[in-house]
């Protein structure tokens, strides 16, 4: 059944460009688009202006087309999604004053929604699962807070088990994620200028650090790589480098630089990070430059390389896609979802032509 199907919707409205070609993409990829194509999933703000529709499926071709499937209705303002380990549930914020998470089913390739729940706080912008798939971590960006649930075995959204909420005149909790180690729990605070490892034991948070940053850095999110970290700050368009001991759960600020290309100027906003699977290659969106920034890593240290107009406006989001040979930017105030070719070996991004339509987007996530 397609996805339109399965859902009971009418047909997604959403419009698509032609596709350029792509190669590379990995065997095991192929035969599945082969078939179906990749499930995406694209989320937007129902309540912004003009409305977006909450959660599009869209179905991703080998040469990297989106086409549209269908909505899932009753999910509103789609900000941030997260994965189960075993990709069979997807997580959803519900972004509103009264913040919820919502839980849907994607094991039979036939999506669901499951249930909801509160968030613990003031609209929620990120949330993840532990590595162990017993809890979901929710950060609260409007109170500053984060959110433990439990996860129950059938995917659904179980009780709240511990909510901390961070020090500071006007904390504003922007991401919460585990380290690689599976020990800890890491919020940043672009409020706090700070970010907060927690101790996680049983289900409650402990907090054990506050790594506090430069006033007016405004972090917002970090993307771990072993005993490395890097940190994107939106208020002054950095990325710090930071030194991850996991046996002591700490945090050490290392090498700061520019978000931006060097020749870039007036008023930019960074949004979002990511790794390359290899851990060579940095990525980091700037709203205001409309900007994919790459950055290699070299000796430890990060390195500009380039910055790729995203075709869009306000990159609030990004994602590699599964092959890692196309680069998908989710330009919320142009309501667009636009495609960057990649080059794995030298990192590179292109533009395309390729574009999705959907009002007011917020993020996009792939079922690979």
């Amino acid at each position: 059944m397609s996805a339109v199907g399965a859902l009971g919707v009418a047909g997604a409205t959403a419009g698509c460009a032609s596709a350029a070609g792509r190669q590379g993409a990995a065997a095991a990829h192929q035969v599945h688009q082969a078939h179906a194509g990749l499930m995406t999933f694209i989320g937007s703000y129902t309540s912004s202006q003009p409305a977006g529709r909450g959660v599009d499926i869209a179905m991703r071709d080998m040469n990297g087309l989106l086409t549209p499937s269908g909505t899932l209705p009753g999910v509103a303002d789609a900000s941030f999604f997260a994965w189960s380990p075993d990709h069979e549930f997807l997580y959803v914020t519900n972004e509103r004053p009264q913040g919820s998470i919502t839980a849907i089913d994607v094991s039979s390739h036939e999506p669901r929604l499951i249930n909801s729940a509160p968030s613990g706080g003031n609209a929620p912008t990120h949330l993840s699962v532990h590595p162990s798939g017993a809890f979901i971590l929710t950060a609260n960006y409007g109170d500053g807070t984060v959110a433990a649930h439990r996860r129950k075995p059938d995917g659904s959204i179980g009780e709240n088990t511990s909510l901390v909420e961070h020090p500071g005149a006007e904390p504003h909790a922007h991401q919460v994620l585990v380290d690689p180690s599976g020990k800890w729990v890491v919020a940043v605070d672009l409020g706090a200028d700070s970010v907060f490892v927690h101790a996680f034991e049983g289900g409650e948070l402990t907090q054990h650090q506050q790594l506090t940053l430069p006033a007016g850095t405004g972090p917002r999110h970090l993307v771990f790589e072993g005993t490395t970290a890097y940190l994107l700050a939106e208020l002054n368009s950095t990325i710090t480098v930071l030194g991850w001991d996991p046996e002591a759960g700490n945090l050490t600020a290392g090498q700061v630089i520019s978000s931006r290309a060097p020749e870039a100027t007036g008023e930019n906003f960074a949004a979002e990070i990511a790794i390359s699977r290899d851990g060579q290659f940095v990525y980091a969106s700037n709203r205001g430059d409309d900007t994919i920034a790459t950055f290699a890593v070299e000796n430890g240290s990060l390195v500009f390389k380039a910055a790729t107009p995203t075709g869009g406006n306000w990159p609030r989001h990004f994602a590699l896609d599964p092959e890692e040979t196309s680069l998908f930017v989710a330009n919320q105030r142009a309501g667009t979802v636009t495609r960057l070719a990649r080059d794995a070996n030298t990192g590179a991004l292109s533009p395309t032509s390729d574009s999705y339509a959907c009002p007011s987007v917020a993020a996009i996530t792939f079922h690979g």
